[in-house]
Parts: structure tokens; sequence; C-alpha cells
């Protein structure tokens, strides 16, 4: 009894770490085929004969994607199980990486499409997987899946280049190698198969499987942050450049200060989680998300080297910060993992809408003023919506009794 006692909790322990590696590689794929894209878009566009607004679309259309697909996964998770949907919707993802490269333009964008709605169904169910199988770990897995999504977002965006150059294919091998990524995140996801008794998503009653998730004030005010967040942090990704060489930064000064920004997004993505998880009200770490976006709105504005770098580093670690605060908060303010799942699907189909309309808006404002003066402007007062609807989210409550 004692050796099988033993044997068993070896085997738990075995199965717990292939469930942690498995989440990690699912998070690794989650920004790479997308951040890929950028670096070669200029390539592809001549390569093709497209326009820029075409080219541009590479980029959109897969936020577009998570936004009309997320609020669907936690009902296809929870009719063939949460372990399957993931298994499934990486087959489909490696197949749109490979159709993209495919002869042209059409299948480059039905093949972005279909890379853009595989990558939704990730997006929405890890935190609620994570809900499910690590309740007591919630902010590290919380901090390490998005550690590890960021690593290999901003990884992808570098390597895709070179990788183009030293392949046959140029930007086409260089894009499919990606599924490579993908395919190992598959064979190690396989044993998670077998679970099919935990796969549906749970429910104990207590969560809206009864209610509307979208009649939710709380849920409004998770997804209203989430989306603002991302809006800045999309919105500094496509203007941040030109607003520093409108500062006489070099094009090749710019593109190290985003860099900069990004690396500063990274830890905050995996520091801010841990210490969320030690309080049951967040809403003074909400409340310093948005003050460092207004802090960096400022720096921007001074045209001093010295404070720009320091306003770089402030908004990325906003965002990096309200990145991972945002995903915790579909399980923290959820009673189970359907909610979770319904939550996040909730966030992330309005979230990425609202993300989508920033760099447009930021574009426009600055064609009608030809200055960045009051683009920057609104990005200050995004950090104000972020504190009052942070303030919101942060607050120890569950979302079926905040209705």
């Amino acid at each position: 009894m004692e050796q099988r006692s033993i044997a068993t909790e070896k085997q738990n322990k075995i199965a717990g770490w292939g469930l942690l590696i498995g989440v990690l590689l699912i998070a690794s794929n989650l920004r790479a085929p997308l951040t890929s894209v950028g670096a070669l878009l200029p390539y592809i566009r001549d390569d093709l004969d497209i326009s820029n607004t075409v080219a541009g679309s590479l980029t959109t259309l897969p936020l577009l994607a998570f936004a009309v697909l997320s609020p669907f996964a936690s009902s296809v998770a929870n009719r063939i199980g949460m372990e399957r949907t993931i298994f499934y919707s990486f087959i489909l993802l490696t197949i749109g990486l490979i159709v993209r490269t495919l002869f042209g333009i059409t299948l480059l964008l039905a093949g972005t499409i279909v890379v853009g709605l595989a990558i939704a169904f990730g997006n929405v169910l890890l935190p609620a997987l994570i809900k499910m199988k690590f309740p007591l770990k919630i902010g590290l897995l919380t901090g390490l899946y998005a550690v590890f999504m960021n690593i290999f977002g901003a990884l992808a965006s570098g390597v895709s280049l070179p990788l183009s150059r030293i392949s046959r294919w140029g930007w086409q091998g260089s894009l499919t190698s990606w599924a490579i990524l993908t395919i190992v995140a598959l064979v190690v996801w396989m044993p998670q198969l077998k679970k099919q008794a935990e796969s549906p998503i749970s429910d104990d009653g207590t969560g809206t499987a009864k209610n509307n998730i979208w009649k939710s004030p709380l849920a409004w005010h998770i997804t209203v942050y989430m989306g603002t967040q991302s809006m800045v942090f999309f919105t500094m990704v496509s203007w941040l450049p030109d607003i520093l060489n409108d500062n006489g930064y070099t094009s090749g000064a710019a593109g190290w200060m985003l860099s900069l920004m990004q690396l500063a997004f990274i830890p905050f993505t995996f520091i801010t989680p841990v210490i969320a998880e030690k309080t049951a009200d967040q809403r003074l770490l909400t409340a310093i998300t948005g003050i460092l976006v207004m802090i960096g709105a400022g720096g921007l504005l001074t045209g001093n080297a010295i404070l720009i770098t320091i306003a770089v580093i402030c908004i990325g670690g906003a965002c990096g910060a309200a990145f991972s605060l945002s995903m915790m908060f579909f399980s923290l303010r959820s009673n189970d993992g359907q909610e979770a799942a319904k939550v996040s699907g909730m966030a992330q189909s309005v979230g990425y809408l609202i993300a989508a309309a920033g760099p447009v808006l930021l574009g426009f404002m600055h064609d009608i003023t030809a200055d960045w003066i009051l683009p920057i402007t609104i990005v200050g007062m995004i950090g104000i919506i972020l504190i009052v609807t942070g303030m919101k989210s942060g607050a120890d409550r569950k979302i079926a009794s905040a209705q």
C-alpha cells in the first residue's frame, strides 16, 4: 500500500509538471505568430505587390478575430472539454501558420484569420485553466505564462528578419518556422487529452451559468480595464518611433527605445501578479498602473532625453503590470472555471476592439493637428480611465455577487 501510494504521488508530480510545461508552451505560441510578421511587412508588401493598407491588415485581422471568437470560446470548451479545445485550436494554428505562407495574398489573409481565431481560444481559456488546475498559485502561474508569452513574442519580433535571410523561402520560411513551436506544444499537450472526466469547465452553481455575464457591471469594469491597457500598448508600439523621430531621435535610436519599452513590460508581467496574489484587494496596484501611464505621457511631452527614457520605462512597466492584473481578474473575480472563461471571453472580445481603435484614433489626431501633443495627451487621459476602472476591478468581490 505504501509503495503504491509513493508511486501514485510520483505520477501526480510528473503529471503536474507536464501540465505546467504544457501551459507555458501554449502561452509561448500566443504572441509569436503575430509579432513575427511586423519586421517582415515591407518584404511581404514588395513581394506580393500589395498596398500599405493591405499589409497593415496582417496585424489588424488577428485582433478582429480575437474580438469575434472570444465570447464563444468558453461554450466550445464546455461542450468538448478545455484540454481538447486547446489541442484542436493548436492544430488549427499550425494549419494557419502554414497556409498563410502559400501562394499569394488570398491565402496569406485567410491563413492570418485562421491564426487569429486559433490564438483566441488560448487567450480566453488559459486564465480559466489556471483557476481550475492551480487555484492556490494563480498569481505565480499568471506571471509565468505572461512572461513566456511576451518573451517569445519579443523573440519572434527580433529573429523573424534574420530567419528570412538564412531561409531559402525568405519571409515564407521565416513565418512557417513558428509552426515548429506549435507542434512541440501539441506533442507535450497530448497527455492532457486523457483527462476527459476533468476536461469540461466546471460549474459549482455559484457562478454565472444562469446569469448573463454581459449584464455584470464588474465584468464591464474588468473589460474596459483590459481594453484600455491594450490600447496604450498597441498605440505605443505603433507610434512611439514616430513620436521620438519628431523629438530628434534617429530611426535606430527610436527602435531601441521601443525595445526598451517592451523589455520593461516583461518583468512587470511576472512581479505584479505575484504581489497581487498576496492581497485580496488590488486597487492600489491598478491605480499605480494608471499613474505610471500618466507620468509616461507627461515625460514624452517634455522633449527631454532623460525624461523620455523614464517615460518609456513607465509606460512599458504600466502595460506589463496592467496586462497581468487583467488576466488575474478573470480568475480572482470569478467563482469557477466556467465564469472565468466567460469573463475572459467578454473582456478579450470587447477589449481587443478597444485596442484596435487606439492606433487609428491617435493617427487621426496626429493627421488633423500635425503634432503629437494632442495624441500623447489622450494617452495620459487613458491613464485616468485605467485608475477608475482598475479601482472597481481591484475591489475584493465576485462577479455574481456584484450584479
